[in-house]
Formats: C-alpha cells, structure tokens, sequence
C-alpha cells in the first residue's frame, strides 16, 4: 500500500511541459500548489487523476482579455476558465475602470459600452465603484475568490479622464503638466503590482454615440509619457491597439518608440484585415528589425478568425438599422420573431435604406451580409466560400439580404450568423499561420470579459488544438509542444509571468489534462446570467478532463468543481514566488 506523500498525483500522462521539448510519459507530483516531481513518482496523492489516455499540459496563459468588471462582480471568469486558461491579463485596450474619480463613473461605463459591447445596466448593477485609484481597485482584486488566477494593466482612457477630468474625455490635449502627473500614475500602478499599461489608437473603439474614446486621438508625447512611467518603474509592459487604418509603418515605429522610451517589452495587434490584406507584412518586417535591434515588441495574433456574430438574440444583425426594426428592436425575442415572420413586414423591411448609426463600424458590419455565414452547431470558423450567404441565395435564386432574413428566425430568432472579421480573407488561414510563426508573436485577442454579444473568441486555445494540431492537413500542422508553449510559457514569459506556463519542479500548480481524441469546440450560446439578467454568449468545450489551478481543481470534464483557489496576480508575486519555489524544491 502506497503512503499518501502528495497532495495530487497526475498518473501516466504524455507530458508536454510547455517548453517547447518533446513529450514525455510521466507522472506529476504537487504540494503546496506547487510542482514538486515529474517522473516515475513514489507514493500516492491524496488526490489522484488518471491521464493514461491524455496530454498533461500547462494551464493557458490569455493576455488579451476585459474581465476588469467581471472580476468584480464574478467569481467565474467564463468563458476562458473552460478552455484550459488559468490566467487572464485585463485592462486591455487602454480601457477599464481604475483610476476613477466618483464623479466619472459614467464616462467610463460609456467607454466600455461602446468599446467593449458590456450593456451599461450590468455595470451599472455589478460595480461596486469601491476604489479611486489604481493601487485601491488591485486591493479591491485582492481579497477576492476566482476561478483563475487575474492580473492587470493600468488602461489610458481612464487614466487620462482621472488626471485631466472631462478635458480627458473631449480628447482635449494634453499639457506637460498632465502627462507627467499620467506617467507618475504609471509608475505607481506598476509599483504596486499592475502587470503594466495599455492603450488604442483604433477609430473603431467609440462610445454608442460615435464619440471615440478617451485615448484615441491623444498625441504620441502623451502615449510616450505612459512609456516613461514603465521606465520610471523598471518594470512592466506595454500593449497597444494600432491604427489598423494606418500607415503601418508609422503605426510601427510609434511601437518602437515606445519600447526605446519604456526599455520594456512592447506587444501590439497583428491581424489581417481585408481592406489591406497584406499590412501585416509591413508591420512584421519592421517588428523584425527592431528585434534585431535589441527592441523586445511582439505581434499579438489571433489564431482563427476573428469571429463577429449577429442575430436576433445578440447586439447586431443586419437590419438593425432598418427603420421598421428599429420600430421593433425592443420587443421581447419571440414577439420579433412572430412579427418578422410576416411576409408583409419582411417586404417592407428589405425595401427601406439603412438608417446610418453614429457607430461607423455598427454600419459597416450590418452592411457585410455577402461575407456571412451561418454558425452552425459545429462551431465552423473556417467555411469554405460556397456557404458564403451571397453564394448560397445565388443558388437559391434569392438576395442575400432575403435569405439572411430568414435564416436569422431559424431556432426560432436564436440562429447566427458569422462574419469573419478579421483573418480570413479568401477564405483561407494562410496569413494567420504564417503570423503565428513568426518568433515575434505571441498567441492572444481572446477578449474574454467584453463583446458581450457580440465576439465570443476567448474559446481560441480549443480551436488551437483541434484545428492546428489535430485537425489540420500534414502541411498545415502544428506540433503539439509547439502550440502548448504558445498557448502557456510564452505568453507567461511575455507579460512577466514567470511562475507559471510550464511544468517544472518549483513551478505554480496549473495544470490541464486534455483528451485530445475527444475535444471538442460547441457553439456559442446566449446565456443571460449577467448581472440584472443581462446578456452574453457562453461556448463550451469537451475534452478537458481536469483543470487544475494552484494545485486544486477547478474544472473536471467541463462542469466547475466550485473550488475558488485563484487569486490577484501582482507583477512583483509571479517574479518573486518562481524564484523561491526553484531554490525551495528538489528536482
């Protein structure tokens, strides 16, 4: 009879540590929540699982994500935590909620409505507002219980709004007195934990009014001065959201400024967009020479395409726009359902112009029904052109805009539609493997916490997995411990996160058992479970046998366990603990 030694043996698995090295067969061993053997172990755990069929893996580390409200108000930090994460990077974007004066609660729940599709009421219900500044909002983090663990970066609109008030908000510029008060408050959140700052350039990131965002139009002295704030601090990162619309060299170089001004690591968005196919390439020829240079910048890439989905029962479809649905639009789901029914109505309808909304990009998305569509329960995000809708009403001798009214009552109004957004133009995911290569980027965009009804792509490390690793033809596959070390150690290693993202004696306890024969990616599906019952898409997976986060489980094939053993991440605890738990364990 073996003697209870461990808290949790993982028995007989294909480990793959996330280094990159092949894998190996072996047990894993963890005390304390933490890794303490691999190999063949003596004794046996208090807890046992057996992964005799299944790869051993990191716990997935998301770098991209919005859970900044989420976290407040939720202990669950879905979807991400059912996809094998175990840790989320918020505060993306240049948007969040700290620092905030309690006179500009309302600007920034503005913000986030209309750059992150977060219904004002579920903020307005699920904030507690018990900070101010951005060292009172991680001790607000840091006496609560998740799912995952959470760390977070200090976001420019809301800085900006605290320092300059409602000049910060009219996007009035700023004066030197002002960014170096900004830089200051840099250096202070990164002191006190934040994992480092963010901001965006994108014209697309707007209030539901069509006023951009705090940090959009803010000058690059500005930008520059979060930068000297990181520098001040000798610690941190800095993401940023480009002008996709750009020049992408000028956008580059700004990039590469920021990352001389800080001396610190620099990530940005990398994605393929159809109005100009191949900026990425400009954008990555310059990353590599400013790497060759001894600059750290990584491109951020997503994995799929970038998945917009509309519907009835979501935030857009393509009529939302049409005077007689506006008529409509808050009626209860089936009460629209009964009445678009109605020929009549849908005649009327199809023959009105487009109303154009104050959002550009609400418009430009409506108006794309040629390149949807539809999302079946298959999770299909890479169709080929003939289901393309215009392809499919051609063939049925109908117009797009007609079918695709119809096709949105299907699941009685619960059917959606699809609009590759990004990444996939031809159809293909050629771009996107060629971006992922590169040693230059880092796998991220989730955007878990935010497009509430919307985006749901915070499911990207199952698509990993199954499409590129499993799924995919010879030519096309990705190793298996390539992709883990993509979705775990270096992402970690990117934002600083150096306890966790690989198994490894001494290393933080998070760890996934995966059955990769039997995983799965389920649709999206509306749930409404927010705060004041508000909306938002969920997206299951099969095929996680056990996550495990700080050596306790929190997912066992796919149900919560309701163990809460994550926590705040400060910058300073995951350097720090990685190097004790090395010095304080045997090999």
């Amino acid at each position: 009879m073996k003697t209870i030694a461990h808290d949790m043996v993982i028995r007989g698995g294909l480990v793959i540590d996330g280094s990159g090295s092949p894998a190996f067969r072996a047990d894993v061993a963890i005390n304390g929540g933490r890794i303490t053997a691999i190999g063949p172990i003596e004794g046996s755990g208090k807890e046992e699982i057996d992964a005799a069929d299944c790869l051993v893996t990191p716990g997935f580390v998301d770098v991209h994500t919005h859970y900044d409200g989420q976290a407040t108000w939720e202990h669950t930090l879905a979807p991400s935590s059912g996809h094998g994460v175990t840790t989320v990077v918020t505060g993306n974007c240049g948007v969040g909620f700290a620092p905030v004066r309690p006179s500009d609660h309302q600007v920034l729940i503005k913000v986030m409505e209309g750059v992150e599709d977060i219904p004002e009421v579920v903020m307005a219900e699920g904030i507690s507002w018990n900070w101010e500044t951005f060292p009172d909002y991680l001790d607000v983090l840091s006496v609560r219980e998740f799912d995952i663990d959470v760390a977070t970066q200090i976001p420019h609109s809301p800085l900006r709004v605290y320092v300059m008030g409602q000049r910060g908000a009219d996007h009035e510029p700023s004066t030197p007195e002002d960014r170096v008060a900004m830089a200051k408050l840099v250096t202070e959140a990164v002191q006190a934990g934040a994992i480092g700052v963010s901001t965006s350039r994108s014209p697309g990131h707007r209030l539901k009014n069509g006023k951009l965002a705090p940090s959009i139009d803010s000058a690059d002295e500005e930008i520059l001065a979060l930068a000297s704030g990181l520098k001040e601090a000798g610690a941190g990162v800095f993401q940023i959201i480009t002008n996709a619309s750009g020049n992408p060299a000028e956008e580059i170089s700004l990039v590469r400024k920021l990352a001389e001004t800080s001396q610190r690591p620099v990530s940005f968005t990398l994605l393929q967009v159809p109005r100009a196919p191949e900026d990425w390439r400009i954008s990555l020829k310059h990353v590599e020479q400013a790497n060759a240079d001894g600059l750290a910048i990584r491109g951020q890439v997503f994995p799929r395409p970038v998945g917009v989905l509309l519907g009835l029962d979501l935030s857009l479809n393509p009529f939302l726009t049409r005077l007689s649905y506006r008529a409509i639009e808050k009626l209860p789901l089936a009460e629209r359902v009964a009445i678009l029914r109605d020929p009549a109505f849908k005649a009327k309808l199809l023959a009105e112009v487009p109303i154009p909304d104050p959002q550009p990009m609400l418009n430009e998305l409506c108006a794309q029904v040629n390149e949807m569509f539809v999302l079946d329960d298959r999770a299909e995000y890479t169709p080929p052109a003939d289901k393309l809708i215009c392809n499919l009403a051609a063939s049925a001798g109908v117009s797009a805009e007609s079918l695709a009214y119809d096709l949105l009552l299907g699941d009685e109004g619960k059917a959606i539609l699809y609009l590759p957004g990004a990444n996939y133009v031809g159809n293909t995911l050629n771009a996107v493997r060629e971006m992922m290569a590169s040693p230059y980027t880092i796998l991220g965009l989730g955007d878990g916490g935010a497009h509430y009804g919307l985006i749901c792509d915070a499911s990207y490390p199952t698509f990993m997995l199954t499409h590129w690793v499993r799924d995919a033809s010879p030519e096309q596959r990705f190793p298996i411990e390539w992709a883990i070390s993509e979705l775990s150690r270096k992402p970690a290693e990117a934002v600083g996160l150096m306890d966790r993202g690989l198994l490894k004696p001494g290393m933080k306890a998070d760890v996934n058992v995966i059955n990769l024969d039997r995983l799965r990616l389920s649709a999206p599906r509306t749930a409404y479970d927010l705060p004041s019952g508000g909306r938002r898409l969920q997206q299951r997976a099969e095929g996680y046998v056990a996550t495990v986060v700080s050596g306790m489980v929190t997912y066992r094939n796919g149900k919560a366990t309701g163990a809460l053993p994550g926590r705040l991440v400060r910058r300073q605890q995951a350097q720090q603990q990685s190097v004790q738990g090395r010095e304080g364990v045997r090999p």
